[in-house]
């Protein structure tokens, strides 16, 4: 009784989804409708109040317990053939492992490479900003020398000023005094 449960269990579970679905859009059942499962047969019912109702036949259980598929006879090895296949794997093995060997050269140069390529472009970075940096420093220390230039510039055109301005008061004083 508990293998029939319990086969009856795993029968349910390999339902398709889709018949489920289907159960629930189309509450009438077509009525020649069987379904075959392995050694099940489900056949819907009228509708209850409770739902969909099917009616499930096991089918008894075969006693024949011969394997599905034949066994092969043992063939007959030799020393020879498995030397032979030891070999092979171990050719294949040490194949395996130069393979490896060269794709982990081949990242380390790669790694170099990457890491040469970023160590030139940061000196490179570092002359031009340097220089660019240069470039500024001198122009502001023109800029700032020309400035100071046109300052003293200006200085000495008002002393020169002040200093005529002086003789004219100094003349004047003289002609009216």
């Amino acid at each position: 009784m508990s293998s029939t449960m319990a086969a009856y269990k795993e029968k349910m579970k390999e339902l398709s989804m889709l018949s489920l679905i289907c159960s629930c859009f189309y509450t009438q059942p077509h009525p020649n409708t069987i379904n075959k499962f392995g050694d099940m047969e489900v056949k819907p019912i009228n509708k209850r109040a409770s739902g969909q109702a099917f009616e499930v036949i096991l089918k008894p259980q075969s006693t024949d317990l011969s394997p599905e598929q034949p066994i092969t006879p043992k063939k007959d090895i030799s020393l020879e053939k498995v030397q032979d296949q030891l070999d092979a794997a171990e050719n294949r093995r040490k194949s395996q492992e130069m393979q490896l060997l060269q794709q982990l050269a081949e990242k380390q140069q790669h790694r170099h490479i990457v890491l040469h390529r970023a160590i030139v472009d940061n000196c490179n970075f570092s002359t031009t900003t340097k220089r660019k940096l240069n470039q500024k420093m001198e122009t502001c220390d023109e800029n700032r020398k020309a400035h100071i230039a046109a300052l003293q510039d200006r200085l000495r055109e008002k002393e020169r000023h002040a200093a005529e301005v002086r003789r004219n008061k100094v003349l004047r004083e003289e002609l009216s005094g």
